[in-house]
Parts: structure tokens; sequence; C-alpha cells
């Protein structure tokens, strides 16, 4: 674990989308590492968020890491509208992309960005070793600890056997959890191996927020001398 880096990122998806900018610039003053952003596509999960024009105009007010997580039917139609809208990286759901994820990755990286694969609560963990085992491999994994497409879910402590056969199947890579993050859940998170933590409800719905990224980041950091 020593050579992977604590990321904390909270999920804009529970900030005030009316002042999203504002919202962005407090997170990044707060300690975030990353913004994760949520693209629902309304078929492959029922909800339906934000898209590239979103990207390209929080762009023009921060420099920090948009961290694009695709929860899209057709993941290959939205590289090259994400990456002209300024996205860091791009997580598109191994679901999704069974027939041409190295396309995906290929387009990805070409226009800048870092790819990264994720997988449903369903799905087995074996199913993205290709991903990352490939000549042209992705640059993150994140395990769903939720299903995707709504806020608020608890945390499925049983996806922590994923994230440690990750770790250590894996132990340079970037391994990413997302729902039901919070100071109740970021040490079993943690101690599993996962170093890139989404936390959206416990940040943005906290007195302090600060004090929350914070402790995301203590657990996450600590928990890798013990991994």
């Amino acid at each position: 674990m020593a050579t992977v880096m604590a990321k904390i990122a909270p999920s804009m998806l529970s900030s005030d989308f009316a002042n999203l900018a504002s919202e962005a610039e407090k997170m990044i003053k707060f300690g975030a590492d990353w913004l994760h952003m949520d693209i629902m596509d309304g078929h492959f999960v029922p909800n339906l968020t934000i898209g590239a024009p979103v990207i390209e105009g929080l762009r023009k007010h921060t420099k920090a890491y948009l961290d694009c997580h695709l929860m899209v039917t057709n993941p290959l139609d939205y590289v090259e509208p994400l990456g002209n809208a300024g996205a860091s990286g791009f997580t598109f759901h191994v679901e999704a992309s069974k027939d041409n994820w190295q396309e995906i990755i290929e387009k990805v990286k070409a226009k800048g960005m870092r790819a990264g694969v994720a997988l449903k609560p369903g799905t087995p963990i074996e199913e993205v070793y290709p991903l990352v085992d490939a000549k042209n491999p992705v640059d993150m994994v994140l395990v769903m600890t939720v299903e995707p497409g709504f806020v608020g879910q608890k945390f499925m402590p049983a996806m922590m056997d994923k994230v440690r056969a990750l770790r250590k199947k894996y132990p340079a890579l970037d391994i990413e959890v997302d729902g039901g993050l919070g100071s109740s859940t970021i040490d079993a998170a943690a101690t599993a191996g996962a170093n890139c933590i989404v936390a959206g409800s416990s940040v943005f719905g906290a007195p302090e927020p600060d004090q929350v990224i914070s402790l995301l980041r203590k657990s996450a950091v600590e928990s890798q001398q013990i991994c």
C-alpha cells in the first residue's frame, strides 16, 4: 500500500447544484483531493443527473480533479464530450462495456483522462481483472459499496472482500469505494485496501465537512500502514 496515496473525493451529487461552483470551491478548501461527479443516463440506472455541459461549466471555475463516474449504457458515446469538457477521470461500468472496453480505455487516455472501471455489488470482482491486466490497462477500479443510482444508501460490508482481493493482486492500483462511506464505515474500507474514498451525505450533511474529510483521510492513511 506504500505506493498508493489516499484521495478523498466528496460526491457532488450531494451538494447544492444551484451553487455547484461555490460548493466545489468549499470542498477543495476543506481538503478534498478530487471532486466526484456522478453521471447517470436514466437507463443504466433509473436516475438522470448531469452530462458534459455541467462538467464544462464547472471546469471554468475550478482546476480540481473531476472524477467522473459514468453510470450509463453506452460509455463510449461520452468519451469525447467529457474529454472536451475538461473531465480528469472517466470511470465506466464493466457491465456496460463487455464488448468494447479496450476501445473505451484507448479513447479515454487519448483524450487525456485517466481510465477507471466500476462494478456493481452483484458483479464478481474477477470481471475487472482483464481490464487491469491489459496491455493498455485501467488506472483505477471503483468498487460500488451500494447499488449505483441513488444517494443515502447503507454501506455493504460484504463488498470489502472484493477490495481485499484487488489490493492483494494489485498492490499499486488505485482502488476507489463509493456508497455509504462515513465515520462508521471508513475503517472497514481503508483497512481492506481502498485508497480513494467517495463520500456524499456524510460530508455535505455534516455541520463541519472539513472535519469529516480530515477523518476520512486520517483513517485511509493510517490503514495503509496495516495492509
